[in-house]
């Protein structure tokens, strides 16, 4: 996008970037250089997205160097592996950290219904009574599988011996769906989107907000071990650009989506990108400073650490109050 595209869309947003609260360019400065994985969905790159279109990356002295991943599995694996920095994903967040591998700094959201379970009723599949059983296709050890051992046990069905679950790239897990090789498929949005146009039939039996607040899940950030320790200050900028795309997001919803989906959805419908982020719960910055200081963030993220130490037995997991810093965040947005 160009400077003057930007300002025309600020403009038409408010009163230009002082209105959002971004502030005026800074000199120009040496930037630090910074490889951040993410995921390509709205809950996790949102705000990512809108920072760099109010160019609040290089207001803040940072220069990144985005790299798309398909899983947060994946994503963990290549900064564990020195290839980033940082990452934004989604419930895997609360998986790698808890091992010793990454710290968590930031938060995106709550994926409030972003995780959903489908269901094939022409396989005889109409209710969590008829899954006894059956196959599910998910992507096992991510936000869609924690949401479906939720639902699972929240209506009174065993994952370990009542169901079969089938792991799968999300891509294979809904293609397996689609061509009637599993009755159910545990997945996020946008892939509901090619669920409900390739099988019209198909009924979506619940999603996560049916298990909201108990078994919350929040997307977010996190860093190599060696990078936090010795990059403070570059992570309290990266707050600072993200903050100025969720104020972006909180203060004028309906230009941030039309932006997002012209410069970086440009294959998801605008009415459905719509749809994905009424499915997720983002926060202003005084709502967040709550939801950090009253513990509620480390609660929720304790609840899914939980459950990645009994299905992936994590042995002496660490404590989401110690793989969390949430000092960065409270000390760096103010407001």
């Amino acid at each position: 996008m160009t400077r003057m595209n930007r300002r025309s869309f600020l403009g038409t947003a408010g009163a230009g970037a002082a209105v959002l609260g971004l502030g005026a360019p800074a000199l120009a400065q040496a930037r630090a250089k910074v490889r951040v994985g993410y995921l390509h969905t709205l809950a996790v790159d949102g705000q990512l997205w809108l920072a760099q279109e109010a160019g609040a990356w290089a207001r803040n002295g940072i220069d990144p160097e985005f790299k798309q991943f398909t899983t947060g599995l994946e994503l963990f694996q290549a900064m564990v592996g020195g290839s980033l920095d940082i990452l934004t994903t989604g419930a895997v967040i609360s998986n790698f950290p808890a091992r010793g591998q990454g710290k968590m700094f930031l938060v995106n959201c709550v994926e409030f219904a972003t995780a959903q379970l489908w269901v094939r009723e022409d396989q005889g599949v109409k209710s969590f009574a008829d899954l006894k059983g059956k196959r599910i296709a998910t992507t096992t050890g991510t936000t869609a599988h924690v949401f479906l051992d939720n639902a699972l046990r929240a209506n009174n069905i065993d994952p370990a011996k009542d169901v079969e679950i089938l792991n799968q790239r999300m891509a294979e897990a809904v293609t397996s769906f689609i061509a009637g090789a599993v009755p159910a498929v545990a997945l996020w949005v946008p892939f509901n989107i090619t669920v409900r146009d390739k099988v019209p039939a198909a009924k979506k039996l619940v999603d996560a907000s049916a298990y909201f607040p108990q078994a919350a899940i929040v997307s977010g950030w996190a860093a190599r071990n060696d990078y936090y320790d010795r990059n403070k200050e570059v992570l309290a900028n990266v707050v600072r650009a993200w903050t100025a795309g969720n104020d972006m997001m909180i203060g004028k919803p309906d230009e941030s989506l039309a932006l997002l989906q012209k410069n970086h959805y440009q294959q998801v419908p605008l009415p459905d990108l719509k749809e994905q982020f009424g499915a997720q719960k983002v926060y202003s910055g005084a709502e967040w400073r709550k939801l950090y200081s009253d513990g509620t963030v480390t609660k929720w993220l304790q609840q899914v650490t939980d459950f990645f130490v009994k299905f992936g037995n994590i042995q002496n997991a660490v404590a989401a109050s110690s793989y969390f810093d949430s000092k960065i965040y409270l000390d760096t947005a103010k407001g």
